[in-house]
């Protein structure tokens, strides 16, 4: 790799490094070169539209208010899927179901609407289990619920122990840098401390801490606190979905064994090797599509390319198989 194409890394994330790593020894999870090449080549051949905030979907009030209905969302954000013959959560609001991380964002926006105090950290800090089974009521229980509870206390008490209460404290005290924010919110909840231990070396990923500063720059339509000067030193955000439209698309494959329990919709342990080398291929991925989009002349950030494969993925692709199924707080 060239120099001029040398990965977008920046203050000790490590996460690009640490994936590239994992790639280069990985056994159960390839990433074809030349199947990315020929992508990144038919994408700028064929510019596409990188999706703004969807405020359809989305709550708003004043800044302050909306950090923390993102800090919140992004602290619950994971785990949706259902077993197999299993019916999904969803949620009917305004006269439409939702579901996923869209019936998240809805089911809290409805609840603030009802008056329920979401944004406030003395509430989240001594809400009950009921009362947020309450706030995402929906046609069957989410997946993990307790787990949930948890973070939204979690966020409630780190908020009043650290920071007074209030999220933007935390903001500014990174001074506009994406990199030093996903760091803070990493360190400081325990519930968006996304590491990986992989055959002897740590693989940090920081799915939802990345992907909470990129909604808090999207939500304040980069401005104010949303406004940061190094989003594109972030990555694209290791999750289920993105890695399925990849191996789709033919960038990544699986050897046998993988791919026989991956289709059988067989789970996979968090942090097993196999879980770790399908994560970080993908956001190795990621990143080598920006990079040799770049290269022809349309530069875009991870997330970016992330946001166009994830929206990609929502319909069925040609010979497109399951998603790995992991039990995780973190995607």
């Amino acid at each position: 790799m060239s120099k001029e194409l040398a990965p977008a890394e920046g203050l000790d994330l490590g996460v690009l490094p640490a994936c590239q790593w994992v790639v280069q020894q990985a056994t159960s999870v390839h990433l074809d070169e030349a199947r990315l090449v020929q992508l990144a080549q038919d994408w700028v051949q064929s510019p596409w539209q990188v999706p703004n905030w969807d405020w359809e979907i989305h709550w708003r009030g004043s800044p302050g208010d909306t950090i923390h209905y993102v800090l919140l969302l992004d602290a619950l954000n994971f785990c949706f899927w259902a077993d197999p013959g299993q019916p999904r959560w969803r949620v009917h609001h305004r006269g439409r179901w939702w579901n996923g991380y869209k019936g998240l964002a809805v089911a809290l926006g409805r609840a603030l609407d009802e008056g329920v105090p979401l944004t406030d950290a003395t509430y989240l800090a001594g809400c009950s289990l009921q009362d947020l089974a309450q706030v995402l009521r929906g046609e069957v229980e989410i997946p993990l619920l307790e787990q949930r509870w948890q973070h939204a206390q979690q966020v409630g008490r780190v908020l009043l122990d650290r920071f007074e209460g209030d999220f933007s404290r935390a903001i500014a005290a990174c001074d506009g840098s994406a990199r030093r924010l996903t760091r803070l919110i990493a360190d400081e909840f325990s519930c968006f401390f996304d590491v990986s231990s992989y055959r002897g070396r740590q693989v940090p990923l920081y799915k939802r801490a990345q992907i909470t500063v990129v909604d808090l720059a999207g939500s304040l339509e980069f401005q104010g606190l949303g406004a940061f000067d190094d989003l594109d030193h972030l990555t694209a955000f290791a999750d289920y979905k993105i890695p399925q439209v990849l191996r789709a698309l033919g960038v990544l494959s699986y050897a046998p064994p993988l791919a026989e329990r991956v289709d059988a919709q067989l789970e996979l342990a968090p942090g097993c090797e196999e879980e770790v080398e399908i994560r970080a291929a993908m956001v190795w991925a990621v990143e080598r599509i920006r990079l040799e989009m770049a290269a022809r002349g349309r530069c875009l950030k991870a997330y970016e390319v992330d946001w166009f494969l994830w929206n990609l993925g929502q319909s069925p692709l040609p010979d497109e198989r399951p998603y790995h199924r992991t039990r995780t707080v973190f995607y």
